[in-house]
């Protein structure tokens, strides 16, 4: 087993640096990583300040891509680091794998990705059912968040504007877009405001 682990290493995660697989255990619907982070020392989120002081270990368990079919479980040993600058709020800090995880995550950022371009191309339930197709089953709503918590993309000053009004509810919800006319798609929502018509 020695011999393999680090072609494990490699395998599971070879885009990401400062994780050691230490065991692999699998049954017949489950595959159980169990990986520690590497790295001396970890810069805290609040001030930036690197320390190399740790306050303690933690397990995580973020769900990863499922290969083969098989439910992934990654059981994650992550450090909190004592914050070398005194006059930080944060007096410890958790240290994050970058690639791998992120703050109050609860799935690989593989894993993320790959939900949000299923989301991003199938949108709600269509999306939902394809996930489960592919052994990684969310609800439309966990698809719809996460398209919902990307960035906004950059846009550029339109230079020829048009405006349009709609209905959400027809008599009652009305709003206004303005839309770029030039590049033909919707620059920004204007404003929304709730008409009652008698």
């Amino acid at each position: 087993m020695n011999e393999v682990l680090p072609q494990l290493d490699e395998l599971l995660f070879s885009s990401v640096e400062g994780v050691l697989v230490e065991s692999v255990e699998v049954t017949d619907t489950v595959i159980r990583v169990e990986a520690r982070t590497t790295v001396g020392r970890a810069a805290c989120p609040g001030c930036g300040c690197w320390s190399g002081r740790i306050h303690g270990s933690y397990l995580r368990f973020p769900h990863d891509l499922p290969p083969a079919g098989k439910f992934v479980v990654v059981s994650l040993r992550v450090r909190r680091f004592v914050c070398a600058d005194d006059s930080c709020p944060r007096k410890a800090f958790a240290e994050q794998v970058p690639g791998l995880t992120r703050r109050f995550g609860r799935r690989t950022e593989r894993l993320r990705s790959t939900l949000v371009s299923v989301g991003l191309a199938l949108a709600g339930r269509a999306g939902a059912r394809m996930t489960s197709a592919f052994r990684a089953s969310v609800s439309r709503n966990t698809l719809l968040r996460l398209i919902a918590s990307l960035p906004d993309p950059a846009t550029a000053t339109p230079r020829v504007v048009g405006v349009d009004e709609y209905a959400q509810r027809k008599g009652r919800i009305y709003g206004t877009v303005l839309v770029d006319r030039h590049a033909r798609g919707l620059a920004r929502r204007a404003s929304r405001h709730r008409d009652h018509l008698p």
